[in-house]
C-alpha cells in the first residue's frame, strides 16, 4: 500500500486484504493492516477513494466483516501471547537507528549522501529536553498540582481552545484558584513543553539532509521552546543548544551546519510581540482591519489608526492591543510606518506607555509628512520607537505575498499597457512568421506570452466564461506560437469550474446544470490536464442526492426531468464519471 500501488484499483486492495486469510485455518481469523492515513491521497493519487469502495464492498459482507480489535477479543479471547521486539521499526533494519544515527537507511534519493547530522541533532535536543526539565517542574508546580500529568492532558486543550476548555483544565489542574496573569504563565510553559515534544518529530530524521523542510520544522519546534525556556529560566539556553547543532553538518555545502542552518531558518522564523505588531502595521497599509481581527492565533484590537497619504506615500500611525489566543498573553504597542512607492516600508514598534507620548508621535509625524519630509517622519520614527526597524520582510509568508501581490498589480498593469503596445500592431505579423516556421525574435515572443496568457487568464477568471472567446484566444495561441502558462491558466479555469460546481448543488436547476455543462465542454480544448477531483466528487454527491429524484420524475412522464437527465449525463461523461 505504502510503495507498490496497491491502491491504484479497489478491487485489487480488496483481493489483496482477503488474500490474506488462511484457507487452513478454521478458527475465526482477524486480518489488519497498519499504514500511514497519508498514503490516501497525498502520497498515491485517488488511494482515499481506493479506500472507501474496499470499505464499502467489504462491509457489504461479501468478502469478511469489518471489526475492531475490542469487538474481536471480546468474542474471541486470545489463544497465545507474543512478545513485541523493542527497539524495532518498519523503515530500518537497524532497529530505530535511523532516528539517531548514520545507520545507512535514506530515502535513497541521494546516492552518497551521509545522515551523520542525525547523531548531534538528537544529542542537542536531548540536551535541551534534560536541561529544562527539573527547572520547568519546579516552576510548573507553582500553578499545577502534577506538571507532568497536566502536560498530557494539555491535548485536551489543544482540541478545543475555548475560554469554557481552559477553565475546565485549570479546574481539574489547578494548585489552587488561579489569576489570569498565572494562568497565562502555565499555558505558556505547557506550550513550552508542547513544542519540546514536537521537536522529536519523526520526519525530520526519516528524511535525508539536516538543511531538509522536514528537520528544520524540527529546529523551528526546538526554537519556540527555547525562546519560552529563556524567557523563565535564563537567556544562555539558546547559544548552547546552537554551539551543540555545530557537528551537524549538511551535505550540501552551501546550506553550512548547524548553527548556520539555525540562524538562517530558525531565528527568522521566530515570532515576538514587536514582530506581530509591526506584520499588523505593514499589512494595514494595504488592506482596511476591522476593529477586531485575527492574526494566525493572535486577536488584534485597533484602539487607534491614522492614516495620512501625499501621492504615492502613505504614513500610518496607530496604537493596537494584542492577545494570544493560545498562552491568553496581551501586549499594547505604538506603532509606526512609511510607505514610500513599491516595496519601500519601513515601520517601528514600542510598547505602549501613555496616551500623551502616543499623541506626541502622531501630531509630530503628520506634520512633518505634510511637508513632504519624509527624512524628518524618518528620524522621529527612530527617535520614538528606538531600534526596532520593519519592513514587507517582516511581514509573515502568506500576508507577505498578499501585500507583494498588490504592489505588483500596479507596476503590472504598467507592463501590459507596454506589452500591448509592442504585440497588439505586430500580431499579424508574428502570425506570418510562425506560419512560415521562423522563430519569432525573442522581444515580440515576450510580448506575445505576456498578453495573450494575460488574456487567457482574465476570460477564465469571469463568473460567466465566453467560451468562443476563450476558444479564440487558445486558437490564436496556437497560430501565434505562444506558450500557455498552464499552471496559471488551470487554476484559473478550475477555480471557476468549481465555483459552478458548488452553485450546482445548491441549485440543481435545468438553467444551472446548462451552465455548468457549458463551461465544461472547455475541457475538449484546453492544451493542459485539470485537477477535477473537487469538481468530480460534487457531482458524484449530486448523482446520489439528485440523481434518483430526476429518474422516478422521468418514469413519469416528466419531460424537463428527461432532458434534465440526458444533460446530467453528458456532463458527467465530460467530467470522466461513468453515471450508468
Amino acid at each position: 500500500m505504502a510503495f507498490e500501488g496497491l491502491l491504484s484499483h479497489g478491487d485489487r486492495f480488496i483481493e489483496r486484504l482477503t488474500a490474506a486469510f488462511s484457507p487452513e485455518r478454521q478458527a475465526p481469523q482477524l486480518v489488519h493492516i497498519a499504514t500511514d492515513g497519508e498514503s490516501y491521497g497525498h502520497h498515491h493519487r485517488f488511494g482515499d477513494m481506493a479506500l472507501a469502495y474496499a470499505l464499502e464492498q467489504i462491509d457489504s459482507g461479501q468478502f469478511a466483516r469489518l471489526t475492531n480489535y475490542g469487538e474481536f477479543l471480546a468474542k474471541h479471547p486470545p489463544a497465545d501471547e507474543v512478545e513485541i521486539v523493542e527497539k524495532s521499526s518498519w523503515s530500518c533494519a537497524h532497529g530505530i537507528d535511523r532516528w539517531w544515527s548514520d545507520c545507512g537507511c535514506s530515502t535513497g534519493a541521494h546516492a552518497g549522501w551521509n545522515q551523520a547530522w542525525r547523531t548531534p541533532l538528537r544529542n542537542a535536543l536531548d540536551w535541551l529536553r534534560d536541561t529544562v526539565a527539573p527547572q520547568w517542574e519546579s516552576k510548573t508546580s507553582e500553578f499545577l498540582k502534577d506538571p507532568w500529568a497536566a502536560r498530557d492532558a494539555y491535548i485536551d486543550v489543544l482540541y478545543r481552545r475555548s475560554a469554557e476548555n481552559i477553565e475546565s483544565f485549570f479546574s481539574r489542574h489547578g494548585i489552587r484558584s488561579l489569576t489570569p496573569r498565572e494562568k497565562s504563565i502555565a499555558l505558556q510553559l505547557l506550550e513550552l513543553q508542547r513544542h519540546a515534544l514536537l521537536m522529536y518529530t519523526s520526519c525530520g530524521w526519516f528524511f535525508d539532509d539536516l538543511a531538509g523542510i522536514e528537520t528544520v520544522q524540527n529546529l523551528q519546534f526546538a526554537g519556540r521552546a527555547v525562546q519560552l525556556a529563556e524567557k523563565f529560566f535564563g537567556d544562555s539556553l539558546e547559544a548552547q543548544f546552537v554551539n551543540r547543532l555545530a557537528s551537524g553538518k549538511s551535505n550540501l555545502p552551501e546550506e553550512g551546519d548547524g548553527p548556520q542552518i539555525y540562524d538562517r531558518t530558525v531565528r527568522p522564523a521566530k515570532v515576538d510581540w514587536e514582530r506581530l505588531a509591526a506584520h499588523y502595521a505593514v499589512s494595514s497599509l494595504f488592506e482596511t482591519f476591522l476593529k477586531e481581527t485575527s492574526i494566525y492565533c493572535y486577536n488584534a484590537v485597533l484602539e487607534d489608526h491614522q492614516i495620512f497619504t501625499a501621492g504615492r506615500a502613505k504614513l500610518g500611525i496607530g496604537r493596537v492591543d494584542l492577545e494570544s489566543r493560545v498562552t491568553l498573553e496581551s501586549h499594547k504597542l505604538n506603532f509606526g510606518v512609511l510607505h514610500l512607492g513599491d516595496h519601500n516600508v519601513a515601520g517601528g514598534v514600542a510598547e505602549f506607555v501613555d496616551d500623551d507620548s502616543y499623541q506626541s508621535i502622531v501630531s509630530g509625524a503628520a506634520e512633518l509628512f505634510r511637508r513632504a519630509d519624509f527624512t524628518g517622519v524618518m528620524r522621529l520614527m527612530e527617535r520614538s520607537f528606538g531600534e526596532s526597524n520593519y519592513s514587507v520582510r517582516s511581514l509573515f509568508r502568506d500576508e507577505q505575498r498578499k501585500v507583494l501581490q498588490t504592489i505588483l498589480a500596479a507596476n503590472l498593469y504598467e507592463a501590459e499597457s507596454l506589452y500591448r503596445q509592442i504585440y497588439e500592431p505586430r500580431a499579424p505579423l508574428m502570425r506570418f512568421l510562425t506560419d512560415l516556421g521562423i522563430p519569432l525574435p525573442k522581444g515580440f515572443a515576450a510580448a506575445a506570452e505576456f498578453v495573450v496568457n494575460n488574456y487567457l487568464r482574465l476570460a477564465l477568471e469571469q463568473p460567466n466564461i465566453d467560451l468562443q472567446r476563450v476558444i479564440g484566444l487558445l486558437e490564436t495561441a496556437r497560430l501565434e506560437g505562444v506558450t500557455v502558462d498552464a499552471a496559471t491558466l488551470e487554476f484559473a479555469y478550475r477555480r471557476s469550474l468549481e465555483g459552478l460546481a458548488v452553485k450546482f448543488a445548491v441549485e440543481p436547476s435545468p438553467s444551472m446544470l446548462q451552465q455548468f455543462y457549458e463551461v465544461a465542454t472547455l475541457l475538449r480544448n484546453l492544451p493542459f490536464n485539470v485537477n477535477l477531483w473537487k469538481v468530480q466528487n460534487i457531482y458524484y454527491d449530486c448523482l446520489k442526492r439528485v440523481y434518483p429524484n430526476k429518474r422516478k420524475r422521468q418514469e413519469l412522464g416528466d419531460e424537463t426531468a428527461r432532458s434534465w437527465i440526458a444533460r446530467f449525463d453528458a456532463l458527467g461523461r465530460l467530467l470522466r464519471i461513468k453515471v450508468a
